[in-house]
Order: C-alpha cells, then sequence, then structure tokens
C-alpha cells in the first residue's frame, strides 16, 4: 500500500472525479468480501499479487504505469492523462460486456 499519486489526483479532477481522499490498500482489506468481478489493471499487480481465493470473475489488463512517465512535468501529466482515459475506455467497454449485455 501506498498514497496515491498527486499527479493522479489532478487529472483525474480534471474529468471531474476526486480522489484526493482515495487511499491505497493492501489486499489483506478486500478478504471475505464475495466480489462478482476481479480486475488487475497491470501485470507486476497480476504476477506478484497474492493470490485472492474468490469465485468472481476475473479479469486482466495491462496499463502502462504513468507513475514511469519521464519528460517534461506536462509531457509527464499527459501520460496520466492517456492512462486515465484509456481506462475510462476500457471500463465503459467491461460493463458494456459484462454488467449491462
Amino acid at each position: 500500500a501506498h498514497g496515491v499519486n498527486p499527479k493522479a489526483i489532478h487529472v483525474m479532477k480534471e474529468d471531474c472525479i476526486d480522489i484526493s481522499h482515495h487511499s491505497s490498500n493492501t489486499i489483506a482489506k478486500y478478504m471475505g468480501i464475495d466480489f462478482d468481478y476481479i480486475i488487475t489493471v497491470c501485470d507486476n499487480a497480476k504476477e506478484n499479487c497474492p493470490y485472492f481465493p474468490s469465485r468472481a470473475q476475473k479479469s486482466h489488463h495491462d496499463f502502462p504505469d504513468p507513475a514511469k512517465a519521464t519528460g517534461t512535468p506536462e509531457e509527464v501529466l499527459n501520460d496520466f492523462r492517456k492512462v486515465r482515459d484509456m481506462i475510462k475506455t476500457y471500463s465503459r467497454e467491461f460493463v458494456t460486456r459484462y454488467i449491462s449485455g
């Protein structure tokens, strides 16, 4: 677990979403919750997270890690924006495919 990246907070706020009070948590916090879906969003999480016992449908999509972006401050923010938009598109498609079917 670690804090939420200030650049992520910034680009989400541009999209009218306030994540400033969100936190990053260890998987232990979610044990015992009966999820319908579990989505991993980076290869590192898929490969290194401990086994999560669940009957939930599991899905994986590897997004680039914008925290690894380099360049000018604006170029780095643009990488955060690109990943935000990729996640938004993926989420919409996921809901259309699996939820609202």
